[in-house]
């Protein structure tokens, strides 16, 4: 039984935004999926286990949406995706990662969309236990198509104190 239950999405489109160059937004996008806790306290490998497992996980985030049996996760073979592959990381460091992606020196930053990554993202971020990166994987873990992202950058947020996993993609298409 998956110690998770899926609660809901959030899903932030840069192409929403007006950036002062029209094509900055550069086909980038979040999504954000919220998973309860439904066990006691368990460590984290478990709950990365936990993750990796539920359906919600297995998105290729290439327009088909959540394949309940399907083979992929983003860019990568679903089957080589395990909890050894994230790396523990700050919550500064995830920020920097997310600030770097959207705009290098954050000054094309659309007002509306600075208050939706900092509530969306960065406050979550700030309030996690444990933030957990996806390592870029390479070689066979790169699925038949995977290669339609130049970037996908994967974040697992756990905050024990809300009961909540969230799994965090930026990526583009």
């Amino acid at each position: 039984m998956n110690k998770l239950t899926y609660e809901g999405s959030t899903f932030i489109n840069l192409r929403d935004y007006k950036f002062q160059d029209s094509r900055a937004h550069g086909f980038r996008w979040v999504d954000i999926k919220h998973l309860r806790l439904r066990a006691e306290a368990v460590g984290d490998r478990e709950l990365l286990s936990a993750l990796i497992g539920h359906e919600q996980f297995r998105d290729d985030y290439a327009g088909g949406g959540v394949l309940p049996e399907g083979p992929r996760h983003g860019p990568y073979w679903l089957r080589l995706v395990t909890p050894d592959v994230y790396d523990c990381i700050s919550p500064k460091k995830g920020a920097e990662i997310i600030r770097e992606w959207v705009d290098p020196l954050w000054r094309d930053v659309p007002p509306e969309l600075e208050a939706a990554l900092q509530r969306e993202v960065f406050n979550p971020l700030a309030a996690a236990d444990r933030i957990y990166y996806l390592s870029e994987l390479e070689g066979e873990a790169i699925h038949d198509w995977g290669r339609v992202h130049d970037y996908f950058h994967e974040f697992v947020l756990i905050d024990r104190s809300a009961g909540r996993i969230t799994l965090l993609v930026a990526a583009d298409d």
